[in-house]
């Protein structure tokens, strides 16, 4: 019976790249259901400094097909390892202001402990293992922020 429930809360979950604004609040609600006794959420959101210097603005890039299918990927793994019942993974592409959103994760559970656990899970994850690139802008130019940048594929290293 667990098992038919993990399937079908796998069908429940939400994963998507967007261009426009996340609705934080519609996305709970997709988590929410009458089982739940909680939902944990991240919202994180463009800041106006990075390593001492002043934040213009970001871009995120992302391989998205391969992105997607690694959202998906992560909320495998929760199911796997924590009791909770859905997960909501959104990240944002494009140009995002200071103050935007640019990841939004929800996760629903009957109990809290479960939730935390699984929502830091799925943020910690996914910054190490989603095709996601962001670009920092300056007002005296622009970098790729680091650590963010895929690894260089062992074929391509002994190229060099």
């Amino acid at each position: 019976m667990a098992g038919s429930f993990k399937v079908k809360a796998i069908e429940e979950d939400k994963f998507e790249l967007v261009r426009a604004a996340i609705d934080a609040g519609a996305l709970v609600r997709h988590a929410r259901a009458g089982q739940d006794g909680a939902i944990v959420t991240f919202d994180g959101f463009v800041r106006n400094e990075s390593h001492g210097r002043e934040t213009s603005y970001l871009e995120y890039e992302a391989y998205e097909s391969m992105a997607l299918g690694k959202m998906k990927e992560i909320a495998a793994a929760i199911h796997q390892k924590f009791a909770i019942h859905r997960v909501v993974i959104v990240h944002r592409l494009g140009r995002l202001e200071i103050g935007e959103t640019s990841v939004f994760i929800a996760v629903s559970a009957p109990h809290r402990g479960a939730a935390f656990d699984a929502c830091r899970f799925a943020i910690d994850t996914l910054k190490k293992t989603v095709p996601i690139w962001k670009k920092e802008y300056f007002a005296d130019g622009a970098v790729w922020a680091d650590g963010e940048l895929p690894p260089t594929p062992p074929s391509a290293k002994s190229a060099s």
